[in-house]
């Protein structure tokens, strides 16, 4: 392992160590939203099994990532008067990816404000929980795993041993993700403000893939272009948002007591 002797490699390591753990700040807040579902023992279990297929998913990519780079080739044109796009294996698996998150963020708010009825028995509800909080799970790993990715190939292109420092960034990343995951996951649950807001900065990722999958694309609409929105903008209002329900909780704290 000499690449892991020059200064390059470490702070390329570094460097997208903490990017894949931003990245994968979405992807906790959806297990930990999927999973509150499911009886205190079985959430970290969960959580866990979702956290390792994630890691999976990213290394099989990863040691697929030619293939993943050749998606890029349109599969289908549409050009008309007012829309025009080539549409590639890479926007599809974004364009669905954002679907089932508006879907799933908006479904979950609904049941938190209308309240659900409980027509079932509990065991049986729990069952059929559990199968469904396994397969969501799946399915939105793949996306985020596929985002991942990109970014990491992105990152690292042209340098040396770049598939070893992808896989070490995407294991150390996950691990500290695994340690965090639960903790966050019992703080999202335990206080419904914050369970809102994560619900509503899901909706935001999931309009953020639909717009990346149509910028990948090339998709034009009435002669306008579509363009990525920029991972930061996203990440500063999640922050900001987080700040002000800080302050927020430490205000009801204090005219509790």
């Amino acid at each position: 392992m000499e690449i892991f002797t020059q200064v390059d490699t470490w702070v390329a390591l570094l460097t997208l160590t903490f990017l894949e753990i931003v990245l994968g700040i979405d992807n906790i807040i959806f297990i930990s939203i999927a999973t509150g579902k499911l009886p205190k023992e079985e959430q970290k279990k969960a959580t866990n099994i979702g956290l390792i297929l994630a890691m999976v998913f990213r290394i099989v990519l990863l040691l697929g990532v030619s293939y993943l780079i050749a998606m890029k080739d349109a599969l289908l044109s549409i050009h008309t008067s007012w829309l025009t796009t080539d549409i590639t294996g890479q926007s599809i698996i974004l364009f669905v990816g954002g679907l089932f998150l508006l879907y799933k963020s908006t479904s979950e708010i609904h049941h938190k404000v209308e309240g659900q009825h409980e027509e079932a028995s509990k065991t049986t509800k729990i069952t059929t929980t559990l199968g469904k909080t396994i397969v969501q799970i799946v399915l939105i790993d793949i996306v985020f795993s596929f985002d991942s990715v990109l970014t990491a190939v992105g990152m690292t292109n042209g340098t040396e041993g770049a598939l070893t420092i992808m896989i070490t960034a995407v294991v150390v990343s996950m691990l500290i993700m695994m340690l965090f995951a639960n903790p966050v996951g019992k703080f999202v649950n335990k206080h419904p403000t914050i369970q809102m807001l994560a619900l509503s900065f899901l909706i935001l990722i999931g309009f953020m893939l639909i717009t990346e999958g149509a910028h990948l694309a090339h998709t034009t609409i009435f002669n306008q272009q579509i363009g990525a929105i920029p991972k930061g903008y996203l990440y500063f209002a999640i922050a900001f948002s987080l700040g002000v329900e800080a302050l927020n909780m430490k205000i009801r704290k204090r005219k509790r007591s």
